[in-house]
C-alpha cells in the first residue's frame, strides 16, 4: 500500500468509515504497528484495543499491558494478574 493510499484510508477512518478503520486495524496488526493501533484505539476502535492487548501479550510488553489495564481494559488486567501468579 502506498503512502497516499494509507493517507486516504486514514482520512476515511477519521471521517467515521468503519470499513477503513477495520482495514487500518488489519494493516497495523500485519505490520506490528503498535502506534497505529494506539491511535485507532484512542479513536474508539475496540478492535484496535483487542489487538493491542494481544500484541502486547505476545511481545511480553508489560508496560503496554499496564497502560491498557490502567485505562480500564479488563483483558490486560487479567493477563497481568495471571503473569504475576506464575
Amino acid at each position: 500500500m502506498s503512502d497516499s493510499d494509507l493517507t486516504e484510508l486514514r482520512s476515511r477512518a477519521a471521517a467515521g468509515d468503519s470499513d477503513a478503520i477495520d482495514e487500518l486495524v488489519e494493516l497495523a496488526v500485519e505490520r506490528g504497528d503498535m502506534d497505529e493501533l494506539r491511535r485507532l484505539a484512542a479513536g474508539g476502535s475496540s478492535d484496535a484495543v483487542d489487538e493491542l492487548v494481544q500484541l502486547a501479550e505476545e511481545r511480553g510488553d508489560v508496560e503496554e499491558l499496564r497502560r491498557l489495564a490502567a485505562s480500564g481494559n479488563s483483558d490486560a488486567k487479567d493477563i497481568l494478574a495471571e503473569s504475576s501468579e506464575e
